[in-house]
């Protein structure tokens, strides 16, 4: 097996095609790693930890609509939508843990975590979620097949903004000045991206997500519309959405921005193909409450069921393994890794330019 270059992972250019990388040699690496996961308790549910977790942070979700009422019609209200902005992001991630089963092992009980959660709480479909979230997984970075990487407001690939017309190349030519003032209107996006993929999904499994999802609209408008004048009430509700979308944002932002890109043919073992395409945020306890154990991007990618306050022990065990392997294990500070994704649009968009100038086309 030729050894993948330590700096392939963070030196990349966009200009070149997506990687195809080469399948392992040995087929039992990732049995291997599994293994000594497994060995050292880390695929062991906690369920003490998440039910002290969830308990926090639904009391908190509770003290914010709390002081909501008790504020009443003030700017302090300003004050409550950042604190709202956080609480929804912190049961997001508890929604995102239940997704994958970290909380419990049963399908069922993770289900009905996931509707409380994500479409009761916050008011983003669990369903339609899980669908995306689950392809993400299966082809991480991969050209046509990931889709948090299909175009869209922004362009992630060179063949992206290579066939990008009008309106949209002048767009892609900002984007890494965009980048995060677009993020303010991601909460947006995700309740009608939720709304659509419930509305594709059929009757009998859309009933009860369309029902609390309903219940969590009515409530939100309710208290807002009913507490506030009207201009109060919409500004409360952009920044506490936009602050949402904010934070959600930049907390996926550093996983896989700026990583190689994969092309959709290629022959990678699950291994290889997780831990090139993943960013670790290396932090403390801050960081991992911040940024909900998404900061363990690659022991998360590995081990998607593994409890998240198991990755951080986790760490030590797969670095090693692939410095055994010669795989780079890639992880940077949180500005880095921003920096990283950043330059990556940045270079991405250039190539709009130069297809631009290349008289490829044209508004």
């Amino acid at each position: 097996m030729q050894p993948y270059a330590p700096a392939a992972a963070s030196t990349r250019q966009p200009l070149d095609p997506p990687l195809a990388l080469p399948g392992s040699s040995r087929g039992s690496d990732y049995a291997q790693l599994s293994r000594q996961i497994r060995q050292a308790g880390l695929m062991e549910r906690r369920p003490g930890w998440y039910a002290w977790r969830i308990a926090v942070t639904v009391t908190l979700l509770a003290v914010g609509w709390a002081a909501f009422v008790i504020v009443g019609d003030s700017w302090w209200q300003l004050a409550v939508a950042a604190f709202l902005a956080v609480v929804f992001t912190q049961v997001g991630f508890l929604g995102h843990d239940a997704g994958h089963q970290q909380i419990s092992g049963s399908r069922r009980v993770s289900q009905i975590l996931g509707l409380l959660l994500g479409n009761l709480c916050i008011g983003m479909s669990y369903g339609w979620w899980v669908g995306k979230h689950n392809r993400h997984h299966a082809h991480p970075n991969t050209e046509g097949a990931d889709p948090d990487i299909a175009v869209g407001a922004l362009a992630f690939t060179a063949d992206q903004a290579a066939r990008s017309r009008g309106l949209a190349r002048i767009f892609f030519r900002c984007q890494a000045y965009l980048f995060f003032p677009l993020l303010f209107a991601e909460g947006i996006n995700l309740h009608v991206s939720s709304i659509r993929g419930l509305a594709a999904r059929s009757a009998r499994r859309r009933r009860s997500e369309a029902a609390l999802l309903a219940a969590h609209f009515a409530g939100y408008f309710a208290i807002v519309f009913l507490m506030l004048p009207p201009v109060k009430a919409v500004v409360f509700i952009v920044i506490q959405q936009g602050l949402l979308g904010l934070y959600l944002g930049a907390s996926f932002a550093p996983n896989h921005k700026g990583m190689p890109i994969l092309d959709a043919a290629c022959g990678s073992d699950f291994l290889r193909r997780q831990v090139l395409t993943s960013r670790n945020v290396n932090g403390g306890w801050l960081t991992d409450l911040a940024l909900g154990g998404l900061n363990y991007q690659i022991e998360h990618h590995l081990f998607p069921s593994m409890p998240r306050p198991n990755l951080r022990r986790a760490v030590p065990l797969v670095r090693e393994f692939c410095g055994q392997l010669e795989l780079p294990y890639c992880q940077a500070s949180l500005t880095a890794s921003y920096a990283q994704a950043l330059r990556h649009l940045d270079a991405i968009g250039k190539l709009a330019v130069s297809s631009s100038s290349g008289g490829g086309g044209g508004i």
